[in-house]
């Protein structure tokens, strides 16, 4: 889940918005402000319930990312690097630069986000209690005791034992700990995510059938999202698995074809898509030789026509401090995360500063492709 709008770093750790996050913001306001709100406390001012419900809509963003904080933090101290936190309209995700390197570390990293949320909803719970009775607006006491209840929704429905969600990982922590197989495991968590996926989305459309419950619809999304989210889970343990100690010089596509950084886009275009520029994005050299960043036809094609003709590859290309770089022999699993997230979604390979190759996904892809050896070959 790319991120929409950066919010910068908390803790050294990067976090962002999706573009869902409006979503949400506005599917809670709605209901605080037209349900809950004037239902429990009728009378006030219509400005009043949607200004508190904004508030607490805003409060319990506040609280997923706390819950993600809370990952990202324990991931850190359990020496596994964290790539960045994305809130969007499902919750949130802490994207983890690699995998912990233990039942115990993924039990660690896993249970901090329940209890997290679990000590937040309880900490709001005492705050509504000690209003109530300083006889505070009851309205004021209705929206803390709304957060302090979604939050340990939050965390019993996050503890469930289905991956993706938190009580997942503790399911494989769990298996992984008793069989010693980590892929074994995460099969056997992207099962359970799956089976709880599709009762979520059968209760839910059976309450809109029968039930005729429109409200059934919010289960059934979060039950689509959970099968998808766990059937990508099992083939990203699948794709670990078979990639495992395989180098980025195994991978990757050798001798690339490159741009001249002063090529005018006119005379790049001209090459194509027939002559030697028949990919989507080319390493960009400098006149010494050194890599200068990456051109791709989407930047091409934003420039002007007209323009074309006078200007350089350069000028519009990728920098260098914007691409994803690599070392021949880094190992392809610690590379994929970060080419995943890459805008170019393509990583390029320096040996001592110098291009030996470019790595996509698409490459990745073609290498999982390739049937396994399951016999010897006959003469």
């Amino acid at each position: 889940m790319d991120e929409t709008l950066s919010l910068g770093r908390i803790g050294g750790v990067r976090v962002g918005l999706h573009w869902s996050v409006l979503v949400i913001v506005a599917l809670v306001t709605v209901a605080l402000a037209r349900g809950r709100f004037p239902d429990a406390h009728p009378g006030h001012p219509a400005i009043v319930y949607w200004a508190l419900a904004l508030l607490a809509a805003v409060v319990f963003l506040c609280s997923l990312l706390a819950h993600e904080l809370a990952h990202a933090v324990v991931a850190r101290r359990n020496g596994v690097q964290v790539d960045g936190i994305t809130l969007w309209m499902l919750g949130g995700a802490a994207r983890l630069h690699s995998e912990a390197p233990t039942p115990a570390a993924e039990l660690r990293i896993a249970g901090v986000g329940p209890l997290t949320s679990l000590v937040a909803g309880g900490v709001l719970a005492g705050v509504a209690a000690g209003l109530d009775a300083l006889h505070t607006s009851g309205l004021v006491v209705e929206a803390f005791a709304w957060l302090a209840a979604i939050n340990v929704l939050l965390a019993v429905f996050n503890a469930l034992p289905a991956a993706p969600l938190d009580g997942g990982r503790l399911l494989r922590a769990f298996l992984w700990h008793r069989t010693g197989d980590r892929l074994r495991a995460t099969r056997g968590a992207s099962a359970a995510g799956r089976a709880l996926g599709w009762f979520m989305v059968v209760t839910g459309f059976a309450a809109v059938l029968f039930g005729r419950d429109l409200s059934g619809l919010w289960p059934a999304l979060i039950g689509w999202f959970l099968i998808g989210a766990a059937t990508a889970e099992a083939r990203q343990a699948e794709m670990r698995s078979a990639l495992g100690g395989v180098p980025v010089s195994r991978v990757m596509t050798a001798d690339p074809v490159t741009v001249p950084a002063t090529a005018t886009l006119a005379d790049f275009l001209a090459e194509g898509p027939f002559g030697q520029y028949r990919h989507s994005a080319f390493p960009v050299l400098a006149a010494d030789g050194s890599v200068a960043g990456v051109l791709t036809l989407r930047r091409v094609d934003a420039t002007p026509p007209e323009a074309r003709a006078s200007t350089r590859a350069d000028e519009v290309m990728r920098p260098l401090t914007d691409v994803v770089t690599a070392e021949p022999g880094e190992p392809v699993l610690d590379l994929l995360p970060r080419l995943e997230t890459s805008p170019v979604r393509r990583a390029l390979v320096l040996d001592q500063g110098r291009l030996v190759g470019i790595l996509t996904v698409a490459d990745i892809t073609r290498a999982l492709a390739w049937p396994t050896v399951s016999a010897p070959a006959r003469h």
